[in-house]
């Protein structure tokens, strides 16, 4: 049995005032357009098709929330870095993460990677973004299905040091199921026992 298997779509946002109650454990997933991290979702949550994939990139253009048991949620963010958004579209998706981030309840976030292309200025602003020392935040590297094993230690190492400590990172692919067990058990780890959660927090709950 799936370990989350629960899981259900919870409500899709297009202003902060639209996301549900501040209360409980968010898990955020977010990436560069086109990274994978519908599919990323999808696997982790044992789901064919809870977050929809598109091959067109910046399709995803509000923040959708999913809810795995009560008050733990996962919020799939809008990619970013697709050239083609409009100006007024961006701004209007970093009024959305922002409203994100002043959120009590947003513990962690998965950052998606292709495992092809590395780690890019974008995705260590977003690193930046989520806070690593108030956050956990740990790098999926997608589709490393089509790297091989020499290519595939390289992304991993390469993205090591372009992190430097920041966060965690593994090799990760949603086709064959590479690394899919890993990011489950953490993300388990993450909605049960958050690691922004005071200790006096942790024990009243």
């Amino acid at each position: 049995m799936t370990r989350f298997a629960r899981a259900r779509f919870l409500l899709s946002a297009a202003a902060p005032e639209q996301f549900p109650s501040d209360r409980g454990v968010e898990i955020a997933f977010a990436g560069r357009s086109n990274a994978g991290k519908s599919s990323a979702i999808n696997a982790i949550l044992a789901r064919r098709a809870l977050a929809r994939t598109s091959k067109t990139p910046g399709r995803t253009r509000l923040v959708n929330f999913f809810e795995l048991e009560p008050e733990r949620r996962v919020v799939d963010l809008p990619g970013y870095g697709f050239a083609r958004v409009p100006q007024h579209e961006r701004r209007a998706w970093a009024v959305l993460v922002d409203g994100l981030r002043a959120r009590a309840s947003f513990r962690g976030v998965f950052l998606i990677v292709d495992a092809r292309r590395g780690i890019g200025a974008g995705d260590i602003e977003l690193i930046d973004w989520a806070d690593p020392a108030r956050r956990a935040v740990h790098v999926l590297l997608t589709k490393s299905d089509e790297l091989d094993r020499r290519e595939g230690a390289g992304a991993l190492a390469a993205a090591r040091s372009a992190i430097a400590g920041c966060a965690g990172v593994q090799l990760f692919s949603a086709h064959t199921g590479a690394g899919v067990a890993e990011a489950q058990r953490l993300l388990c780890e993450w909605i049960k026992n958050s690691p922004a959660v005071s200790d006096e927090a942790a024990g009243a709950d």
